[in-house]
C-alpha cells in the first residue's frame, strides 16, 4: 500500500535531516496520498459503512429496538457454534439446541473452543472467557424457549427439516420472539410457509466462522415487519457487526453477486489457463487467497450444494463444471482431508499440487469450451477481469431488483463478507472507477466468444449507453423494483 511506503519515507526524512525536514516531507507525501485512488477507496468504504444503518421505512419511522436477552441458538456445527460465540463475547445470554447429548455436547465444545483461540491471540481475558461461557446452556428441547426473545436457526441446508423447526418454535416460543434463519440459499418465505408468523421471520445470514466475520446480512420478506428488521440490525450492532439489510433471492446479496467468481475463474481454466496462475493472480489483485484456494477451504460439499442452487435459480448465466466431482471422486476433499488443488501440511503454507493437472485434463475433455482446442493467451489483466467483471454483471442486477437499498450497502457487503480490498472501494465503486462502458464491452466480446455466461445486463447495458456510473440512482421508478 502507497501510505506504508509514504510513512516510511517520512520518518527516515525525520531522521536523516531533522524534525522540520520531516514535517515538510509528510505535509508533500500527505498531498500526494489524499489524492490517491487508495484513499478515495477507503474512504468510500468509511462512509459506506456508516450509511448502512439508514433503512428506508425501518430507520425513519419512529420504531425504537426493542432489547434483546436471551437468544436460542439451534444447531451446534460451525455456524450455529460460531453464532453462539459472538453472542456470549457479547452478554447475550444463549440457549443451544441440539437434537441428542453427543451433538450437543460437540456444540459446546466448539463455543469453548473458540474462546480459547480468542484468548491465545489476546483479543480476550480468561477472566472474560469464564464469564461468557457463564452465559451459555445447553438444551435437548423446546422446554425453556417460552423464554427467549430471538431463536436463530443454523441447521444443514435442507428446507423440510427447517420448515418443520419453525413450526415448532412458532409453537414454543413467546408471541414478540423474532424468527430467524441463518440459510445462505434457501428461499425464506419457504422456510416460513408452515407458519402465520411471517411477519416475525427474518435472515440473520451470518459469514464464516460467524464469531470472527464482521458482516452480517439481514435479510427480511415482504412480510417481515419493521421492528424485526430493526431489532435484528441492533444485536447485530450489539455482537459487532456490520448489519446490511437485503431483500429475499437465492443467494441473498453477497453469495448472489459472487457466485460469478468462481464460474469466471473455472471458465478461464477450462480455456487453458493454468489454475495456479488464476489464483496468484487474483490474490496480486487484493484477495486474501484465489478462487481454488478459497473452494479448498470452504469444501467440496459446499461448491456442489450451492452450485446447484445457482444452477437451478440461474440457469441461463451458470457454467457448470465437472471439475469438483472429479476431485471428490479421486479422494479429495480440499484443506479438510489435507488433498485438494493444494497439499496442506500442518505447519507449512498450502503447496500446489501438480497431479491435479491430471483430473483438470479430464475435466477439459468433459467440457470442450477451447477455441480450435488450444489454450487462450490472455493477459494478467484480462484474468482480472474475466473474473470480477460478471460479479460486476451480478452486481448490476442485484441493484436492479432491489435486493439493496442503496450501491454503496454492497459495496461494504463485498469487503466484509467477501474480503474484496477495502483499497479498491468495494466492487461497485471498482467498477467505476473503470467505466460502464469499459466493462459491458468486454463482458459483450466474451459473450459472443464464450457463451451467455458474459452476456451484459440490462443496468450495465444502460448505463454504458448513456456514460453513467453503475452507482447513480435508478432515473424513473420502473428501474426501481425495490422489495425493501
Amino acid at each position: 500500500m502507497p501510505q506504508h511506503q509514504g510513512c516510511l519515507d517520512v520518518i527516515e526524512e525525520g531522521i536523516v535531516y531533522g524534525g522540520y525536514a520531516g514535517v515538510l516531507k509528510e505535509a508533500k507525501v500527505f498531498k500526494e496520498l489524499v489524492l490517491s485512488s487508495t484513499s478515495k477507496g477507503l474512504v468510500h468504504v468509511f462512509f459506506a459503512q456508516r450509511t448502512t444503518s439508514k433503512v428506508p421505512n425501518v430507520t425513519d419511522v419512529g420504531l425504537k429496538p426493542r432489547r434483546i436477552q436471551k437468544v436460542a441458538v439451534i444447531g451446534g456445527g460451525l455456524m450455529g457454534s460460531g453464532i453462539a460465540t459472538a453472542l456470549i463475547l457479547s452478554n447475550v445470554s444463549v440457549l443451544l439446541k441440539e437434537v441428542n447429548s453427543e451433538f450437543l455436547q460437540r456444540g459446546m465444545k466448539a463455543i469453548a473452543a473458540n474462546l480459547r483461540g480468542l484468548a491465545t491471540k489476546g483479543k480476550i481475558t480468561q477472566p472474560g472467557v469464564d464469564k461468557a461461557l457463564s452465559l451459555l446452556k445447553g438444551s435437548l428441547d423446546y422446554d425453556e424457549f417460552k423464554n427467549v426473545d430471538m431463536v436463530i436457526e443454523a441447521v444443514i441446508e435442507s428446507i423440510p427439516l427447517k420448515q418443520s423447526i419453525f413450526r415448532d418454535i412458532e409453537k414454543a416460543c413467546p408471541p414478540h420472539c423474532i424468527l430467524a434463519t441463518n440459510t445462505s440459499t434457501i428461499d425464506l418465505n419457504v422456510v416460513g410457509e408452515k407458519t402465520s408468523s411471517q411477519d416475525r421471520i427474518v435472515g440473520a445470514h451470518f459469514f464464516s466462522p460467524a464469531h470472527v466475520m464482521p458482516l452480517l446480512e439481514v435479510v427480511r420478506t415482504e412480510k417481515t415487519s419493521p421492528q424485526v428488521i430493526l431489532d435484528l440490525m441492533n444485536i447485530g450492532k450489539t455482537i459487532k457487526k456490520v448489519p446490511v439489510v437485503v431483500g429475499n433471492c437465492t443467494g441473498f446479496a453477497v453469495n448472489r453477486t459472487f457466485f460469478p467468481y468462481t464460474q469466471g475463474a473455472l471458465i478461464l481454466l477450462h480455456l487453458g489457463v493454468d489454475l495456479f496462475r488464476i489464483d496468484r493472480i487474483i490474490s496480486s489483485f487484493g484477495m486474501p487467497m484465489g478462487p481454488f484456494q478459497l473452494q479448498d477451504l470452504a469444501g467440496y460439499g459446499v461448491a456442489l450444494a450451492v452450485g446447484k442452487e445457482f444452477a437451478s435459480a440461474f440457469p441461463d448465466r451458470t457454467f457448470q463444471s465437472p471439475l469438483v466431482d472429479l476431485m471428490v471422486k479421486s479422494g479429495r476433499n480440499g484443506k479438510n482431508n489435507g488433498k485438494g488443488y493444494y497439499i496442506y501440511e500442518k505447519g507449512s503454507k498450502p503447496k500446489p499440487d501438480p497431479s491435479v493437472e491430471a483430473i483438470i485434463e479430464e475435466s477439459r475433455r468433459l467440457i470442450k469450451i477451447m477455441p480450435s482446442g488450444k489454450p487462450i493467451s490472455v493477459s494478467d489483466q484480462e484474468i482480472v477481469e474475466m473474473v470480477f467483471f460478471p460479479v460486476v454483471n451480478e452486481a448490476c442486477r442485484v441493484m436492479d431488483e432491489g435486493v439493496v437499498v442503496r450501491a454503496s450497502d454492497l459495496d461494504i457487503a463485498s469487503v466484509l463478507g467477501m474480503s474484496f480490498p477495502s483499497y479498491r472501494g468495494g466492487i461497485v465503486f471498482w467498477a467505476d472507477s473503470l467505466g460502464s462502458g469499459y466493462i459491458f464491452t468486454k463482458l459483450k466480446k466474451w459473450a459472443e466468444l464464450y457463451g451467455s455466461f458474459f452476456k451484459p445486463s440490462r443496468l450495465l447495458e444502460e448505463r454504458a449507453m448513456k456514460g453513467m456510473p453503475l452507482s447513480a440512482p435508478a432515473s424513473t421508478p420502473e428501474h426501481s423494483r425495490a422489495r425493501l
